[in-house]
């Protein structure tokens, strides 16, 4: 299993990257954001994989963070989304962005992702929003948590490892009510959700 590769760019798509490693050009499908996130031609990029293996080809995905990995895979767990629509949602904005649309139940910002529809945006939305709470944000914080920590410490780091500028993640939790950190994760990136369609 190739679970990371690491070299220079050597050619850039629309919906792909060629990565020049020890001689070898590997093609990979990525996103927007993580093309975005990739360095000009000649330069050196570190890429998360997954390999996809169908009758007819070997498709190799890659992803500029690990959690953006994550996502992937568990949006191939949803029926009727594959490879392709699965880059297509992570496409739809920032990390934070589609797991805060997951976590508000925003069916609106998966259709505005061509090829989902109010089904499949909604299917996502059912079948995700307590696996990406686990894989994501919420999890990473129930791991941590022991009875001197502090909810909104907790809460914090877990909006950090999704992405958050620490100044964005203190103006969240600022605004954000509830007891347990769990409670304050979720409030926080439906706020992100909030202000995202307030814009």
């Amino acid at each position: 299993m190739i679970a990371m590769l690491r070299g220079e760019v050597v050619e850039r798509g629309g919906d792909h990257v060629t990565l020049m490693c020890g001689g070898v050009g590997y093609r990979l499908a990525v996103s927007a954001p993580t093309l975005a996130a990739l360095g000009p031609l000649g330069r050196e990029a570190t890429l998360h994989t997954h390999l996809i293996v169908r009758d007819d080809a070997l498709v190799l995905v890659g992803f500029a963070a690990e959690t953006e990995r994550d996502l992937f895979l568990a949006l191939l767990g949803v029926q009727a989304v594959g490879p392709k629509l699965a880059l297509a949602v992570l496409g739809a904005g920032p990390l934070s962005a589609v797991v805060g649309a997951i976590a508000s139940g925003d069916a609106r910002f998966f259709q505005s992702v061509p090829g989902v529809g109010k089904r499949t945006a909604e299917r996502i939305i059912v079948e995700l929003r307590d696996k990406v709470g686990a894989a994501l944000g919420e999890g990473i914080v129930v791991r941590r948590a022991s009875a001197q920590d502090a909810p909104r410490e907790l809460a914090r780091e877990g909006l950090l490892e999704l992405g958050f500028a620490p100044p964005e993640a203190d103006r969240l939790l600022a605004e954000a009510s509830g007891e347990s950190a769990e409670e304050l994760l979720a409030e926080a990136l439906r706020a992100t959700r909030r202000g995202a369609q307030q814009r």
